[in-house]
């Protein structure tokens, strides 16, 4: 696992969108996974910036999320889906049909896991974009979720749903459980970049830098992939004590 130490937001997300944008230079047909949420928002922007500026072309991707909501529709507001189509892929020359999202009103959700982790097995993911919870959560796989979990349903931790309630009008409106891309399913990913900014992080970042494996932090398990990078700012890096294995931009 490679740390790398930005000074801000601003430069991580910057940083995160140059490998996204690498990865498609290099392989047009490439297959992005992609998360939500404040954290990588600014990634996207910067690739929406690169895709205006220089033409980098998404007609060949292919993309995977992380999860979906249970209950909410496609066009509800506070879907993840709804947050992609409007935070990037409306902005990009993206084809509708290659963006994959877990349907969260699927009327038989076990079959609908089943179904969106054989669609990863199918496409094989070539990175992997991350955030990471307060309580180490990686997706939407709370403390104690098993290391060998393929796509499933999961419970959201209270914490969880308080952290989300800020996009939602109240906190009884954020949903109790969620689809979502299982540990495992994450570690077959070839490359995997977790972002972390703010110190409402940094003791997550503090507790994966230790190097120490735990079921109940989830984020621990990318210990156990061979090419996973860190990008944190500062503040995320408040409590980090190995320095000596960051690297800086």
């Amino acid at each position: 696992m490679k740390f790398i130490a930005v000074r801000n937001y601003e430069e991580m997300s910057h940083l995160a969108a140059k490998f996204l944008i690498k990865q498609v230079l290099h392989k047009p047909s490439s297959v992005l996974g992609l998360a939500t949420g404040s954290t990588p928002t600014g990634t996207y922007e910067n690739v929406i910036e690169d895709h205006r500026k220089n033409q980098t072309s998404y007609e060949q991707v292919q993309t995977v999320n992380l999860d979906e909501y249970v209950g909410l529709t496609p066009t509800d507001p506070t879907s993840y889906r709804y947050f992609m189509e409007n935070n990037l892929f409306q902005h990009i020359d993206i084809k509708a049909k290659n963006t994959h999202i877990p349907n969260g009103k699927a009327n038989d959700l076990q079959a609908e896991c089943s179904r969106y982790e054989q669609l990863l097995r199918e496409l094989g993911v070539d990175i992997q974009l991350l955030g990471i919870g307060r309580n180490g959560h990686i997706g939407f796989n709370e403390p104690g979720t098993s290391f060998q979990t393929k796509t499933h349903v999961i419970e959201l931790a209270e914490s969880t749903r308080k952290a989300n309630a800020r996009f939602f009008d109240s906190l009884e409106q954020v949903p109790n459980s969620a689809i979502t891309m299982g540990i495992d399913s994450i570690l077959q990913s070839k490359e995997i970049i977790l972002l972390a900014s703010g110190k409402n992080k940094a003791n997550a970042i503090k507790q994966l830098a230790s190097e120490q494996i735990d079921k109940f932090f989830p984020a621990s398990a990318l210990h156990q992939h061979p090419n996973v990078t860190v990008i944190a700012d500062r503040e995320a890096l408040t409590f980090c004590d190995n320095t000596e294995k960051l690297q800086t931009v």
